[in-house]
């Protein structure tokens, strides 16, 4: 599935992850977990729990990695409620289909991201 979107002026394609799909018709279920670390993470960088779950719906993949050794994840760029950027990564547990992990989450760095946080530098 491709995902189109405008930012910042431009226009972007995006390939629509069905990890991302699987993790936003779950977490609409609220059948979401965090990891110690992802709260760790969210507490360190001053990002509200409420405001990634309302985010997850508008996401775009930044990164997918569907081979990964503890199950799929995704790397999404997501806003918070004041429409600042966060990147969250999202992971199903190996051979599971539920329930969607929040891994870590943080505010992107602007010196190492290009292209509206969408490309490492």
């Amino acid at each position: 599935m491709i995902e189109i979107f405008f930012k910042e002026g431009r226009l972007y394609y995006s390939r629509m992850s069905n990890i991302l799909q699987l993790v936003i018709d779950l977490v609409s279920r609220r059948e979401a977990n965090i990891s110690d670390h992802g709260y760790d993470k969210l507490a360190e960088d001053d990002i509200f729990v409420r405001d990634v779950i309302a985010g997850v719906e508008d996401g775009v993949v930044v990164e997918d990695y569907p081979d990964y050794s503890k199950g799929p994840c995704v790397l999404v760029l997501q806003k918070d409620l004041q429409g600042n950027p966060i990147h969250v990564v999202w992971g199903i547990p190996r051979d599971a289909s539920s329930p969607p992990v929040l891994v870590t989450a943080y505010r992107p760095d602007e010196d190492q991201w290009a292209d509206g946080f969408m490309r490492r530098k």
